[in-house]
């Protein structure tokens, strides 16, 4: 498996999420619901072999919490997998179970992706592997996590942070989002736009830095005063769009859109148009025979060069790259 996180894997393997006494039980489920089958229209031949890992001879009996999750693996099978998800500890002032953390040391010597929800990057940062790297989680926690670990580089700012083969991410929510980045990386737009749907939840969310490329698309409530106008562009992103057309759709000036883009997505609308444009880019790369530019043509970004400008700083690589990597047509699933 190819373990860089520069490509869409053939077969994402072996994912395990680790579970120990006292996790919250809400935590633990996300990563449950999210991988344990696939969503409809996805071959599940191309999908993860999920696995919960749990200490040995643990028993719900001698535990205290009215919910506990019972594993028919333990860490011994999480060192073996492929990728490992640790959701959050059961309390951060105290220091995280010793076994798993050496059990989520041991299964990154040996090769693994390794991820953690929310407060899972207390278990990280005990084991060694946040040292140097930029990462995140909830926000509440961000003050015990620089007592306890005070040499890292922690941003509040996002909604998760991917470092190649470890991965942060901030709160509950936060935790899906970063679930159905994994499920974008490894096979492609159309199958994290399937989960999406069946968990009904967006397959982007707005955050307020790069991850990725993913800024994901907002999350559009009701009584949102963009939500409408947000729509319309995004339907739009093919013609010239300023902020002045955004502003006017509003019915609004620029300055107060300016405000309401800061307060509900964290940017600016210049930022978000962006982002629309590079994940729709994405998205046809993976799943159209367009050339190069007419896929920028469609997205908004114009020309060829300005496609492969953009997209070379927010990916890492050039659009021909991406899109041998990430084809869909090896991971058909149905869009309607």
């Amino acid at each position: 498996m190819d373990q860089n996180g520069s490509g869409t894997r053939t077969d994402p393997g072996t994912l395990a999420v680790a579970v120990a006494p006292g996790m919250p039980i809400f935590e633990v489920a996300i990563p449950y619901q999210v991988f344990y089958e696939p969503p409809l229209g996805v071959d599940p031949d191309s999908w993860y072999r999920f696995q919960l890992c749990g200490p040995r001879g643990t028993r719900s009996a001698e535990l205290r919490d009215p919910f506990v999750a019972l594993t028919d693996h333990d860490y011994d099978d999480l060192v073996r997998a492929d990728t490992v998800i640790v959701p959050s500890v059961p309390n951060v002032r105290e220091d995280p179970p010793a076994d798993l953390v050496d059990a989520v040391r041991a299964a990154y010597e040996a090769g693994a992706r390794v991820a953690s929800l929310c407060t899972g990057a207390f278990v990280l940062a005990a084991a060694g592997l946040l040292d140097g790297r930029r990462m995140t989680t909830h926000w509440r926690h961000i003050s015990a996590l620089a007592e306890r670990f005070p040499h890292l580089e922690v941003d509040p700012s996002v909604l998760y942070i991917d470092d190649g083969r470890i991965l942060t991410s901030a709160g509950t929510m936060a935790g899906m989002d970063l679930c159905i980045h994994l499920i974008r990386k490894d096979l492609g737009s159309g199958a994290a736009n399937a989960a999406a749907r069946y968990l009904v939840v967006p397959p982007h969310r707005a955050g307020g830095q790069a991850q990725y490329l993913e800024s994901p698309v907002p999350v559009y409530p009701d009584d949102s005063g963009l939500s409408a106008t947000l729509q319309w562009a995004i339907h739009r992103l093919d013609q010239p769009l300023t902020v002045s057309d955004l502003a006017r759709h509003a019915n609004t000036s620029e300055r107060t859109l300016a405000r309401r883009f800061h307060a509900e997505l964290g940017g600016t609308p210049l930022q978000w148009l962006l982002t629309q444009r590079l994940i729709r880019a994405r998205e046809l790369l993976e799943a159209s025979d367009f050339p190069v530019d007419a896929v920028a043509e469609r997205c908004g970004l114009g020309t060829a060069a300005n496609l492969r400008a953009h997209f070379g700083r927010e990916v890492g690589v050039s659009p021909s790259e991406y899109r041998r990597s990430h084809r869909a047509s090896r991971h058909e699933v149905v869009t309607g």
